[in-house]
């Protein structure tokens, strides 16, 4: 091979077990990083998980609240102009 460099031979389960040590210390390491690398991360991750389920909750009953009232509007609407425009008003 050019420049030196030689290729590592590893058993399978000594690479497999290299890649999953490596991964682990990366996501750790992440974790810590934003603030979740101690023994409570499992509860924050849990608090906020039910904070996105509850603005969803939130979110999509305003969503559907605001629907039923454009469609009353457009209706209401509808009939002052139907009942403004009838032959003999």
């Amino acid at each position: 091979m050019s420049g030196g460099r030689y290729p590592i031979v590893l058993p399978r389960e000594a690479l497999d077990a290299l890649l999953e040590d490596a991964a682990e210390r990366g996501a750790r390491k992440a974790l810590t990083g934003i603030g979740l690398g101690d023994d409570k991360a499992p509860e924050h991750i849990r608090g906020l998980r039910d904070l996105f389920n509850m603005y969803r909750t939130v979110r999509d009953g305003a969503l559907k609240q605001i629907g039923q009232g454009l469609a009353l509007v457009l209706i209401g609407a509808l009939v002052f102009f139907a009942s403004t425009k009838l032959p003999g008003k």
